[in-house]
């Protein structure tokens, strides 16, 4: 058998329950093999092994029998989806159709309707919205909308269990009457607010033990991404915040409502959780941005807002 030179990178999607003279013919079309007679006489003279569906990329040079031997095999294409820390669903639907894998819409209808995925871990949520585990995946457009989500959450489970993200669990820090069970939906809703705010591990476990301490006045969180995420819900967010923005209504607003949000803001990564559940020992009540990817942390309202005077000056001096 002669081989043939495919035309650029050709891509053949062969679905479930296609026929041997099926398959055959669309690689014929496609131009990956030259005779489609030859390569359905081939497979059952070498029938021992069924020809796998898929998706294939074609872009060598290759004989019959070497397509058929990658039927065989199942070398089938895999898309990669990157899911950076902190992503939401929105931002993961995107990821998804960018891939080439379907439809952010068709994503978004199952991350906000397929909860019985993780119904054991969070019995009240309402989307898939902090399960769906950052990572690089592989997924085969043979994979619907559902086992891409499963495999997310798969992830997050497999993560929370090496970090000891489990009911019984206890948080270890008992400064600021913390010590409390470690319910599995607010730490996911405390990591995800964390995750946004600051992209330095080593400052998320001051972050918990900020917010962890308005918590344990009774106070509002007061944490801008959550506002951001309440306007995204509702299609309102216009890319920037303002100061009206804080009296946005909505649940998530953490300025009007006092507490955690009624669910994740985005997807937090493994240093989230675990600050989340093991937050540092201090007495610290607020923070601000330094001007160069970190913070400075304040006990009290008259050193945090020197610690914004400071964030100013090296904001007006870039």
């Amino acid at each position: 058998m002669q081989p043939v030179t495919p035309a650029g990178q050709t891509i053949v999607l062969l679905h479930p329950g296609y026929s041997t003279r099926r398959i055959a013919t669309e690689l014929k079309s496609a131009g990956v093999i030259r005779n489609a007679d030859a390569l359905v006489l081939w497979h059952y003279v070498h029938r021992k092994h069924s020809l796998k569906a898929g998706e294939y990329l074609f872009d060598k040079s290759a004989t019959s029998m070497d397509v058929h031997q990658r039927l065989v095999r199942g070398d089938v294409y895999f898309h990669t989806v990157v899911i950076p820390e902190g992503y939401n669903m929105f931002d993961i639907a995107q990821a998804v159709q960018n891939a080439g894998l379907g439809s952010s819409e068709d994503f978004l209808k199952v991350a906000t309707s397929d909860t019985v995925l993780i119904a054991d871990l969070a019995p009240d949520a309402k989307t898939l919205e902090g399960y769906l585990f950052p990572n690089t995946y592989e997924f085969t457009r043979m994979q619907g909308m559902e086992e891409i989500a499963a495999a997310m959450v798969k992830q997050f489970r497999q993560v929370a269990k090496e970090i000891g993200l489990t009911p019984e669990a206890k948080i270890t820090n008992v400064k600021n009457a913390n010590a409390q069970r470690n319910d599995v939906p607010q730490t996911v809703i405390l990591a995800s607010i964390i995750e946004k705010e600051t992209a330095a591990p080593e400052e998320r476990p001051l972050v918990a033990s900020v917010y962890y301490n308005r918590m344990a006045r009774h106070g509002a969180l007061q944490a801008d991404p959550s506002i951001i995420y309440a306007e995204l819900l509702q299609g309102a967010y216009s890319g920037a915040l303002h100061h009206a923005d804080m009296q946005f209504d909505s649940a998530y607003n953490t300025y009007t409502h006092a507490g955690l949000p009624p669910g994740p803001i985005g997807n937090p990564g493994r240093s989230s959780l675990e600050a989340a559940m093991h937050p540092a020992d201090t007495d610290y009540f607020y923070f601000v941005s330094n001007g160069n990817g970190h913070h400075r942390f304040a006990h009290s309202l008259e050193e945090h807002n020197q610690n914004v005077a400071a964030y100013r000056k090296v904001m007006n001096g870039k």
